[in-house]
């Protein structure tokens, strides 16, 4: 069956939602079988493990403060930062975010830098200039365009933004280290490789991209690299 006669027969929300490449919970299931037809290696991860969970957050400034600190630490450093971050303001606000002083932000785990970040980002929505909600309309790279415009926001964070806020189902992470590693090892690409060398591999996951990167995540959670 191709790709886009599949779209078709299960039924996305893609045609509903003003032409937006989505994905939802009751078709996510259906796509990591139709990317894993054309892919023996994901298959064989669903054979292995399952399907994997359908991650997704509410499209909140506290996610993408969340979103922010998890850039280049680890993902239990970042919650651990906003857990704290949560005891010091309750529900997590712009409005919270701005009357902090720098020694509770610093109390909080936060770095200056992501302080820095939070705090623009903060400003940002209380003046109207970022909208979250409009986001949803967006097309993909208009999203990209609006969020990389703002302080301490790159590429990583968008497209995380775009896979687990927005659900879109063609983004490929290529910052993502868990994400490209997990390639590298399904595939059997020496670690070294450059992610030059990926791409064509990434490419014919489209227009599912995203159900790849998700299979790609599971796969480097459900089998960790043992170290010697």
């Amino acid at each position: 069956m191709s790709l886009s006669k599949s779209w078709a027969s299960i039924g996305t929300s893609y045609e509903t939602n003003s032409m937006l490449h989505v994905f939802s919970a009751d078709t996510f299931p259906a796509l990591c079988e139709e990317v894993a037809q054309g892919d023996a290696e994901l298959a064989a991860v669903i054979r292995a493990h399952g399907y994997p969970p359908m991650w997704n957050r509410p499209n909140s400034f506290e996610t993408l403060v969340h979103i922010i600190l998890e850039q280049q630490v680890s993902l239990a450093s970042a919650l651990a930062a906003l857990n704290k971050f949560r005891e010091f303001v309750g529900e997590v606000t712009p409005e919270a975010a701005l009357v902090l002083s720098d020694e509770e932000w610093k109390a909080c785990y936060f770095s200056r830098q992501k302080m820095a970040y939070v705090k623009y980002l903060a400003t940002e929505i209380m003046s109207g200039e970022l909208d979250l909600q409009s986001l949803e309309g967006l097309p993909d790279e208009a999203v990209r365009s609006r969020l990389t415009a703002l302080k301490g926001i790159g590429n990583w964070t968008a497209d995380v933004y775009l896979i687990f806020v927005l659900q879109r189902a063609d983004v490929f992470p290529m910052g993502d280290l868990a994400a490209v590693n997990a390639l590298k090892r399904l595939k059997g690409y020496p670690r070294e490789a450059h992610r030059d060398e990926l791409m064509p591999v990434v490419e014919r996951w489209k227009p599912y991209r995203t159900i790849a990167a998700m299979l790609l995540w599971h796969f480097y959670l459900s089998s960790p690299v043992r170290k010697a």
